[in-house]
């Protein structure tokens, strides 16, 4: 039977991350062609942790700095190696390339880090990005470990695009493969079995706290016009500092972890998601559009989601723009239903799983199948295996000499 190996940077949390849901949908493109998977990490689980047992997934914890990890990565010896995000490849990529050298390297960026950091510092100091803003430590980093592997999957296509476009990867070491869906459409509840607004997002993802805060300078207004509505905040891991927003009289609540998603969508009448910097997929949206509840976020929010497709719902220019989208959407009863027609369509013609999933594992074996001249023709990645990884490779030695000492 054929093996993957997961290295994973947290134990995959599905309800409480889109980065959790990712993995699963990953981790079932594998087992659909019959891979037998070992999941491993070095973070601790947590009362939220998935159970892999469950999807008969093999799990082994693993030490940071450690060559017990050579012996592990070596008696499993896999066909295929997966890194959670560049980080884990920087931390294992140069062992796995000891001791499983024909074992193909994929990256699941997840999101392109460097992006993100580059909106987020423009953010900050309240002006728009610029191309230097993009060449961060962070960048440097991704993009030698982009280059390292055989095969990086990267979730928006806006991504691909400057990956592509902007920073000249060759299409040989990238591949597209966005968020999954296999839901049929259920019955939802109608727009007058619903009330209130609703956020979500996991309050330790910078880019949701801002969120938040851009909510909480938003709501006064639209609470204004539509005095009995909520607006109900969830998010797994709220922190002291979103408590403190939490207020019964604005009727801005902050509601922590959700226990399902589909129940607090179902009963909510439109999704606000003022995203004002960010990068990848947004699952609170992707969620949104499944479940048939509409929304209102910003060009960042929307990004690499509806094509050339009509959103589900409205994409705001600015702030008085999003306030009056969002009590339009909230009372215009016809408008809403198109507003989830839409979602559906883009959920049916831009990430139905089928639409993937055949091309993607021809992708794998292809690889697999012609993985010595697919490597050699990857010349800047033998350049950065050669150079960049030994200071990785001999601070890690370092730091395990120096804790057996210890």
């Amino acid at each position: 039977m054929k093996q993957l190996v997961i290295i994973g940077t947290v134990w995959p949390e599905p309800n409480s991350t889109a980065a959790g849901s990712r993995m699963l949908q990953l981790i079932s493109l594998f087992q659909k062609q019959e891979y037998n998977i070992t999941f491993l990490c070095s973070a601790s689980l947590s009362d939220f942790s998935y159970d892999l047992s469950q999807l008969s997934i093999a799990t082994q914890t693993i030490q940071l700095n450690d060559s017990s990890f050579n012996t592990i990565i070596s008696d499993l010896n896999p066909n295929v190696v997966l890194f959670d995000r560049f980080m884990i490849e920087e931390q294992y990529g140069w062992r796995v390339m000891e001791h499983c050298p024909n074992a193909l390297r994929i990256l699941d960026t997840e999101d392109l880090h460097f992006l993100r950091k580059a909106r987020e510092v423009a953010f900050k100091q309240n002006r728009e990005l610029i191309f230097e803003d993009y060449l961060s430590d962070v960048f440097k980093r991704e993009l030698a470990s982009i280059y390292r592997c055989d095969l990086t999957l990267l979730i928006s296509e806006y991504e691909m695009e400057l990956a592509i476009q902007t920073f000249k990867i060759d299409t040989s070491l990238l591949y597209y493969l966005p968020f999954l869906s296999e839901q049929t459409n259920e019955k939802v509840p109608n727009f007058n079995e619903r009330k209130h607004f609703i956020s979500i997002g996991n309050f330790l993802h910078e880019p949701n706290w801002q969120t938040v805060l851009q909510l909480k300078q938003f709501w006064k207004s639209i609470k204004k016009e539509l005095p009995e509505a909520e607006l109900h905040v969830y998010g797994a891991y709220v922190t002291e500092k979103a408590k403190q927003l939490h207020n019964e009289k604005e009727g801005f609540l902050i509601k922590g972890r959700a226990e399902s998603v589909a129940e607090v969508y179902a009963k909510s009448r439109v999704l606000i998601a003022p995203i004002p910097y960010g990068a990848g997929l947004k699952g609170k949206l992707f969620e949104a559009m499944q479940l048939g509840l509409p929304s209102i976020t910003t060009s960042v929010g929307a990004e690499g989601m509806n094509g050339n497709l009509d959103w589900n719902g409205f994409i705001s220019i600015n702030e008085n723009d999003f306030i009056n989208k969002a009590i339009l959407l909230y009372t215009d009863e016809e408008k809403w239903k198109n507003a989830q027609l839409n979602g559906y369509q883009i959920i049916e013609k831009r990430f139905k799983k089928t639409l993937f999933e055949s091309d993607f594992i021809a992708k794998i074996n292809e690889l697999q199948h012609n993985l010595k001249s697919h490597r050699n023709k990857n010349f800047l990645g033998q350049i950065l295996q050669h150079q960049s990884l030994q200071s990785t490779k001999y601070m890690s030695k370092w730091i395990e000499a120096k804790n057996n000492k210890a």
